[in-house]
């Protein structure tokens, strides 16, 4: 009976320590583990939407294995002029791979992406076959990716579920890893800052991507870490994304507290 009393007293003392999950503003979202793959929380995890410049994820983790990055790349015609966020790279500069991989992971250039595409794979086309053959391996069943950069196409698609397996995947790579982290960087010139604010005001925070367009709305990758223990939060079509993103990293890591509670002696 004793033994009886002090489980039900654990259990009102670990629900009390962690709380329901906080109410988000996001169509779609998950909390997930990033070294065991457990997911902590989810809501409509496995629909489908546009995903914007969160593309540049794959476009990143694959740039890391296909492209020389300390050599300098000439940039192509076809990565001049490309629509929305850009560095505004002229034809035939020359910037390191490096450089181009920080115009992207921060500043979100859509130029220094294609550039990146073409310098990996030899084209745009045979680039995007790599990406969807990278989300097939990783057994992303419910994405497929059009272009490198994420402009709206009803071919480039994913899933917060996804998204955050994918993130798993590249954050295990130490230059993607060191790029996303990084809040200031000077490439050719250019002062870049990276457009993730919860760099600067989430705690632990070590990444990852941004996103927008009008059709996808807001979409929000973030890692944070936090006692040897990094979690990743993406919300997809979220118009309070980085308020989102702090209250459920602070409930996720309660939980964790929560778990690892002493239990009371039998």
């Amino acid at each position: 009976m004793k033994c009886l009393i002090r489980l039900v007293a654990l259990a009102a003392i670990l629900t009390l320590r962690a709380p329901s999950a906080p109410a988000t503003s996001a169509r779609c979202a998950v909390v997930m583990d990033a070294a065991s793959g457990e997911i902590l929380y989810e809501s409509r995890a496995d629909e489908k939407n546009l995903i914007a410049s969160t593309t540049k994820i794959m476009t990143g983790y694959l740039a890391c294995r296909l492209v020389n990055l300390d050599a300098e790349i000439e940039i192509p015609p076809e990565a001049v002029g490309v629509e929305g966020s850009s560095l505004y790279l002229k034809a035939g500069e020359r910037l390191t791979g490096d450089a181009l991989l920080y115009g992207m992971l921060l500043h979100s250039g859509n130029d220094a992406a294609t550039a990146l595409a073409i310098a990996g794979a030899g084209s745009e086309a045979d680039f995007v076959a790599c990406m969807n053959r990278e989300a097939e391996a990783l057994g992303l069943t419910n994405t497929s990716f059009a272009n490198p950069h994420g402009l709206d196409d009803e071919n480039n698609y994913s899933t917060a579920r996804d998204l955050a397996v994918l993130t798993a995947a590249a954050l295990r790579d130490e230059i993607f890893r060191r790029v996303v982290s990084t809040r200031t960087k000077t490439i050719g010139g250019r002062v870049l800052t990276n457009h993730n604010k919860l760099l600067w005001t989430c705690e632990g925070c070590i990444g990852v991507k941004t996103g927008y367009t009008k059709a996808a709305g807001r979409i929000l990758v973030s890692a944070a870490e936090r006692d040897g223990r990094t979690l990743i939060c993406v919300t997809i079509h979220d118009p309070n994304d980085w308020t989102d993103h702090k209250a459920l990293y602070d409930w996720a890591f309660a939980r964790y507290e929560a778990r690892s509670a002493p239990k009371p002696s039998p």
